[in-house]
């Protein structure tokens, strides 16, 4: 008889997160070798658990070709040396790649099928642009979207902003501007020490190597984000200032079962207790992960009051600003996006959603007073995506958010 299991997160790694394009510093690496950097590093710093009790490794990019196709779970578990016993596979939910792998990966641990298994992403946006060799089905443009709108995920900020005059380009700015803050208080902090992963690369100039996130803006003002040019429509709200850079970079994490966590000796980090997907219109696409939170709070048995802390994917300030009005939640609200988020680290697509994991885990340990906490992203051709973890740092105390 299959009998279920909690679901644990045990520990995350990536790579640091590059500017994607001939100037960036992933230029001359393949992506598959990101993936295998971010996964061996994984590995080699959990040796208590076997090589060969690895069950399955699901690692998703959104481009699924060249340097990022061929089964990428399995290429990559291979060459970064788990026995050929181990399978993988490929997942694509395009920014909640990485989320969607942790959930299906979750879910194979939950119904008692797996033990230990590996759920990650990788983005190389450098080589491959988002939308490259796509070929959409005329029928689904004449349709389903507003004049291709919906393909071009600036267009779709910009029709947030359109939509909700509320969401001014001085409070996106604002936002922005925040994130960046956030980001480099991190860095100076350590916040992010444990989750970055060094990378060797190559350039012109020579050998190098990759430690740091190469988007940080620690300099940005207000002024400066004013002046930026609006590169979806003349007179736009949405600018490279308030939005996520395109980026190169991968992650991986593992998440366990409770027979594997007493059998290694492991330690919870996060317990998995529901997750939701849901769908908008794919022109406001970032309104998706509102509808996905209330099904996966309403799927625990949860309100939104019950959340302490809140790792929201920024691929435009303006989409976040939708979750945050939405859910009642004020934009400078301290347990939003503690870290920062991707606005100033970047947004390597399939990758950002185990991104978000692992900063959560990391502020459950330092908030023992939250109990839950909330992963979330918006997806392209309108869904959004949501996962809620339970602190097993938590107290016990009255639930809290952190930094009230």
């Amino acid at each position: 008889m299959v009998t279920g299991s909690e679901v644990h997160f045990i520990d995350g790694t990536r790579t640091p997160f590059g500017r994607a394009g001939e100037k960036g510093m992933y230029w001359g690496t393949r992506a598959d070798d990101l993936a295998v950097k971010a996964m061996k590093a994984l590995i080699d710093r959990n040796p208590q658990i076997p090589a060969d009790r690895y069950d399955d490794v699901a690692i998703a990019a959104t481009t699924q070709q060249g340097d990022q196709g061929l089964t990428l779970g399995r290429t990559t578990a291979i060459l970064a040396g788990l026995p050929l016993s181990v399978p993988g596979l490929a997942i694509e939910r395009m920014c909640a790649g990485a989320l969607t792998a942790s959930a299906l990966m979750g879910s194979t641990i939950g119904f008692g099928q797996n033990d230990v298994v590996i759920a990650g992403g990788v983005e190389h946006m450098g080589h491959h642009p988002m939308g490259q060799g796509v070929d959409p089905n005329p029928r689904f443009l004449s349709e389903r979207l507003v004049d291709g709108e919906a393909l071009n995920m600036g267009n779709t900020a910009e029709r947030l902003h359109d939509r909700y005059p509320q969401y001014t380009k001085e409070r996106a700015d604002r936002f922005a501007l925040a994130s960046q803050q956030k980001a480099a208080k991190a860095y100076e902090d350590g916040n992010f020490t444990r989750d970055l992963v060094p990378v060797a690369i190559e350039s012109e100039a020579g050998w190098g190597l990759a430690d740091r996130d190469e988007h940080l803006r620690p300099d940005t003002t207000m002024e400066g984000l004013a002046g930026l040019k609006t590169p979806f429509r003349p007179h736009g709200r949405v600018t490279a200032g308030n939005a996520s850079p395109l980026t190169d970079g991968a992650t991986a994490s593992i998440l366990v079962s409770d027979d594997a966590l007493k059998e290694f000796g492991l330690k919870s980090r996060m317990k998995m207790v529901s997750f939701a997907f849901a769908g908008v219109e794919p022109e406001v696409m970032g309104l998706g992960p509102i509808p996905s939170t209330e099904k996966a709070l309403k799927r625990a048995g949860l309100k939104i009051d019950d959340i302490g802390l809140f790792e929201l994917n920024e691929a435009f300030a303006v989409q976040v600003l939708s979750f945050l009005d939405h859910f009642g939640i004020a934009d400078d609200d301290a347990s939003v996006n503690r870290f920062g988020g991707a606005i100033a680290l970047g947004h390597p697509l399939a990758a950002s959603g185990v991104r978000l994991m692992m900063q959560l885990a990391n502020q459950f340990e330092q908030f023992p007073e939250v109990r839950y906490g909330v992963t979330a992203l918006c997806v392209g051709l309108g869904q959004g995506g949501t996962i809620i973890w339970e602190n097993p740092s938590w107290n016990g105390k009255k639930h809290a958010r952190a930094g009230k």
